[in-house]
């Protein structure tokens, strides 16, 4: 499997791309929390007649690694020489925010030499997305922002989900994956229209194997009292054409807060996708597909 060094921690990502004798632009799509590239992939190759598409899996999600190297060295080092300074100076340099998200992808195209991408983002990832597009607006052509908005600090709910998340993140037994039918469970709430059932299971291993200081991490860094104060600036901020896509049944991040989102921006346009929640992407990937290429102004596949 294809990985790349970012800031010291290795990175899993891949292609999904058409030969063709003209060069293409590059789309990259950022996944949600708990979850990797794994479900982008059918909207990724829905696109590749028109994109050479790039997923990766975020730093400590899916197959990408949750610490940097230098602090496994680190810790190597603090056993043969008994002094915890160094492993405390690598380790200081790991931190969850989403901005420092946003600089991991910039260095992973650096390393790929790539200078600019259209963004596809989904969820926390989408977050990760726009914090990209204003501090490397230059390298960015159009967005598209699946799920996401802005919400208002609430410090009793916030400290509610912030302990619920807390053992969620703790309580993930492996075995968890062999209950029958648990995968429909797990995505219950995330959903509101069927997808198929290797899309549900692919989720459950995904939340299973994420590592434990990453998920728990970016749950206090993603739904905060900055992040509640922070992305209003940042969405009306947006200098680049973007897209943001929510679903009709969304529990999650309802759709309301997309709508007050693009409204901070007229460079933002807003759809909702009827009959879907959190994975329109997956729930209707028609008129996902066709909203997307819409605001791209790409014609359609004759079938």
């Amino acid at each position: 499997m294809p990985y790349i060094n970012v800031h010291g921690v290795e990175h899993y990502y891949e292609w999904i791309r058409k030969s063709s004798v003209l060069e293409k632009p590059v789309m990259v799509f950022i996944h949600g929390w708990a979850g990797s590239a794994r479900y982008w992939r059918s909207t990724a190759a829905a696109l590749s007649e028109q994109f050479d598409c790039l997923l990766y899996d975020l730093r400590g999600f899916g197959r990408s690694r949750g610490k940097p190297t230098a602090v496994a060295q680190a810790s190597e080092a603090v056993i043969e020489s008994h002094s915890p300074q160094q492993e405390s100076e690598a380790a200081r340099e790991l931190t969850y925010e989403l901005e420092e998200y946003a600089h991991d992808l910039a260095a992973l195209l650096d390393e790929l030499k790539i200078q600019r991408v259209y963004i596809h983002a989904h969820s926390m990832g989408a977050s990760v997305g726009t914090l990209f597009l204003n501090r490397y607006s230059d390298r960015v052509e159009k967005a598209i922002l699946a799920c996401s908005g802005i919400f208002e600090y609430d410090e009793k709910a916030f400290a509610a989900f912030y302990k619920f998340g807390g053992y969620v993140v703790k309580f993930r037994p492996k075995w968890l994956e062999k209950i029958p039918l648990v995968d429909r469970m797990f995505m219950a709430r995330f959903l509101h229209s069927p997808i198929p059932a290797q899309e549900r299971r692919a989720f459950l291993q995904d939340f299973l194997i994420a590592d434990y200081d990453a998920a728990l991490g970016t749950i206090f860094t993603s739904v905060s009292k900055a992040a509640a104060e922070l992305m209003p600036q940042e969405f009306a901020r947006i200098a680049q054409p973007t897209l943001i896509i929510s679903g009709e049944y969304d529990k999650i991040i309802p759709a309301e807060m997309g709508r007050q989102a693009a409204a901070l921006n007229d460079k933002v346009e807003f759809v909702v996708i009827p009959n879907t929640a959190h994975f329109p992407m997956l729930e209707d990937a028609s008129t996902y597909l066709q909203r997307v290429r819409e605001f791209l102004q790409i014609n359609t596949p004759q079938t």
